[in-house]
């Protein structure tokens, strides 16, 4: 029986957030919170496993109380369990001290009933950073296993798991012992409509809410921004590109008119070739 625990997130939906152009921030307010992308993906993973292999699945996240949502949203997807850290001394916290307070409450969630697996999504939409799920690996002294696009087994008897690894050209084939990390990508799976079962279990559903006193052995100077040497000074929307020319006429005049451009251009190249 496995007990996978998959870590995810709440994030401002993307495609629809706006900057803020007086403080060149991300005005989180004019955008709806969503569970991040690719840790649903995880979160489906992890439920596919418990079906195949059997055993449970939690689900732990950090983050302001609203943060309850993307729980039942997981729960909704198929988890059993639902884990949350909130407090004020959180905030502010980048990668490094997020992968720390998300270690501790694994810590605890351990203790309880020890887990063969953990899970994340590649990364968050909103970071695009890549580096929690590593981190929180590193502290747990777990192997990593990064860009996973397949489970092919996972055997908690002999304690060795198989998946394949995405990499620029394919794939790698690798096999881990357990209890290890995943973070997934979201061709992993596919993400069916959940069963009304789940649906109302989700709507009544109330996770476990710890605070930092109610996790063990915390160093406090290593949360929020107190334990984050990673500053943003500053964050702004890039250009949009300034549109072309369309050329027009017979397919010989335009290829009249562009060698007529390229030719103009003819010097400027060369200028730039003689700098290199």
């Amino acid at each position: 029986m496995l007990h996978i625990v998959a870590c995810i997130k709440q994030v401002p939906d993307t495609k629809v957030i706006k900057m803020n152009p007086k403080t060149n921030t991300m005005d989180r307010a004019s955008a709806p919170a969503i569970l991040n992308p690719y840790d649903a993906h995880a979160v489906e993973e992890a439920v596919r496993l418990k079906k195949k292999y059997g055993g449970k699945v939690s689900v732990l996240t950090m983050g302001p109380p609203p943060a309850v949502k993307a729980i039942k949203k997981c729960i909704e997807i198929g988890a059993d369990e639902g884990y949350m850290i909130s407090d004020r001394a959180f905030a502010g916290a980048d990668t490094l001290a997020t992968s720390y307070a998300l270690y501790k409450a694994l810590e605890k969630i351990g203790n309880i009933d020890p887990v063969d697996l953990v899970i994340c999504g590649k990364m968050t939409i909103d970071g695009d950073t890549g580096q929690v799920g590593p981190g929180i690996a590193r502290r747990l002294d777990i192997p990593p296993l990064t860009s996973v696009k397949k489970v092919v087994e996972v055997n908690k008897e002999q304690g060795k798991m198989i998946v394949h690894r995405k990499v620029e050209d394919g794939h790698e084939v690798i096999q881990s012992t357990l209890p290890c990390l995943l973070s997934v990508e979201k061709e992993i799976n596919e993400i069916p409509y959940s069963p009304m079962p789940n649906m109302l279990k989700a709507a009544r559903y109330q996770p476990t809410i710890w605070a930092v006193d109610d996790l063990d052995g915390v160093d406090r100077k290593q949360l929020g921004l107190k334990g984050s040497p990673t500053i943003v000074s500053k964050v702004w929307a890039p250009e949009k590109p300034k549109g072309g020319k369309m050329l027009t006429g017979s397919s010989k005049e335009q290829v009249e008119h562009l060698l007529g451009i390229l030719m103009e251009k003819k010097e400027l190249f060369r200028r730039e070739e003689g700098a290199l």
